[in-house]
């Protein structure tokens, strides 16, 4: 196994990932929040080039003068309207730069090319990276030559699509390369549990990314985008239709349950916030692809470790799982 890791490329992690949406750093504040709330993603990645530029400056532009600068998300606009002056003034707020909601903290987001190694992902995780920028190739990039660059386009510098790759999709990939480990099951029973839409999924993704949609709670955006991806490249409207429908229902669902109703303000955000707070912990004689497997399956980045009696004793982390597997690797080489 150590020797098919280090043989590893980014790019073998990128199979099926949905390209970046993407905000330019002349976007507003409020630029952000429409997008965050129409396109349900959970982040935003923010862009040095300016996506409305027009075509001429756009071939002339160099590509590598196209990078993302961090990421945003829907806390940081809360964070950002709850202070004083912009609780007075929340037009005026939403009217600065995403700039000013960027976390501070410098190599939150690194750029690494398709034909890194696994294992120089895994160091830039292990120096402070939580997402790391890659490039792709679709094939639908020529068709989206020909279409107006806007404020959420994927491309950059009108030729190029990244998606990005998270702590947690690094340790979904090492636990599917330890052989001969049971990392879940899809049956009669657990299939039982589910609605029907879950069949446009069955027909989409691979047996990894079905388990991950329906491991817990709400399934990932991401996936859920990939499957309406595929749907429509396959030409198949009435299971994309049928998938729409559920998203909307489950929507209304959970605003109704927080008394917001149909026309709630949250819109159809909210059943991302329903969550079980249960913490979810392990103890200190589990196996590490036992807590990989928890931390998984309720999608958290860490997982608590207590004693017998409830105890708290310490925490494992996606990085610290990463770490454990670089140590391994580097005593092989």
């Amino acid at each position: 196994m150590a020797v098919s890791l280090l043989a590893r490329e980014v790019s073998d992690l990128c199979l099926g990932k949905p390209a970046l949406r993407s905000l330019s750093v002349s976007a507003t504040v409020g630029d952000a929040l429409s997008s965050l709330r129409r396109f349900g993603d959970p982040y935003l990645s923010v862009w040095s080039c300016d996506h409305h530029c027009n075509a001429s400056r756009s071939k002339v532009s160099d590509v590598n003068e196209c990078r993302c600068i961090g990421k945003v998300c829907m806390v940081d606009v809360i964070c950002f309207l709850c202070e004083e002056d912009n609780l007075k003034n929340p037009g005026s707020a939403l009217q600065e730069p995403v700039s000013v909601i960027l976390p501070k903290v410098p190599g939150l987001v690194r750029h690494l090319e398709q034909n890194a190694s696994l294992v120089e992902a895994i160091d830039l995780i292990l120096e402070g990276a939580q997402n790391l920028v890659i490039p792709i190739h679709s094939p639908f990039s020529r068709k989206k030559l020909t279409h107006k660059p806007s404020s959420n386009s994927t491309l950059h510098d009108n030729r190029v699509q990244y998606c990005w790759l998270t702590q947690e999709d690094i340790i979904r990939y090492l636990l599917n390369c330890i052989d001969g480990k049971l990392i879940g099951e899809i049956s009669p029973y657990v299939l039982n549990s589910c609605n029907e839409s879950v069949a446009a999924a069955i027909a989409t993704l691979s047996t990894g990314d079905f388990m991950a949609y329906i491991d817990c709670g709400d399934p990932p955006e991401d996936l859920i985008r990939l499957v309406k991806e595929r749907l429509e490249e396959r030409n198949l409207g009435e299971a994309l239709e049928l998938l729409e429908e559920e998203s909307e229902i489950s929507a209304s669902s959970s605003d109704e349950e927080f008394g917001l109703g149909r026309s709630g303000r949250l819109g159809r955000r909210s059943s991302r916030v329903v969550r079980n707070t249960d913490a979810i912990v392990c103890f200190p004689w589990s196996s590490l692809v036992a807590v990989m497997i928890q931390a998984l399956s309720h999608r958290v980045s860490n997982v608590w470790v207590v004693e017998e009696d409830g105890t708290l004793v310490g925490i494992v982390t996606f990085a610290g799982m990463m770490k454990v597997f670089r140590e391994r690797l580097k005593s092989m080489m």
